[in-house]
């Protein structure tokens, strides 16, 4: 996998403003690949705990159980203490999505 790539996505992770998450998916279009696979891979990868990397959800809203830094317990405590609010521990993502632009 590229060092490249994963800067990238480190970079426009960095860009997810407090109290908004964004996609696995949305990641990707905003890279020019279709592949959210690889941003997962990306993110589990990232060495740098400064990187909101608790900004990032499934299509559906879903924290992600191998969160890096600590399980989906302490991705969905860091995202409550933003402001971000559950229904059925799923993020609403109707009022906290971020959508990165393309580029």
């Amino acid at each position: 996998m590229s060092d490249n790539f994963f800067h990238q996505v480190y970079e426009l992770v960095r860009q997810v403003p407090r109290g908004k998450v964004t996609t696995y998916g949305h990641l990707a279009r905003a890279l020019n690949t279709r592949d959210a696979r690889r941003v997962g891979h990306a993110l589990h990868a990232n060495p740098d705990p400064g990187t909101p990397c608790h900004r990032v959800v499934n299509k559906e809203g879903k924290l992600a159980p191998g969160y890096a830094f600590g399980g989906a317990n302490i991705q969905k405590q860091k995202l409550q203490s933003e402001g971000v609010t559950f229904t059925d521990d799923l993020v609403n993502l109707e009022k906290h999505l971020w959508t990165p632009s393309l580029s």
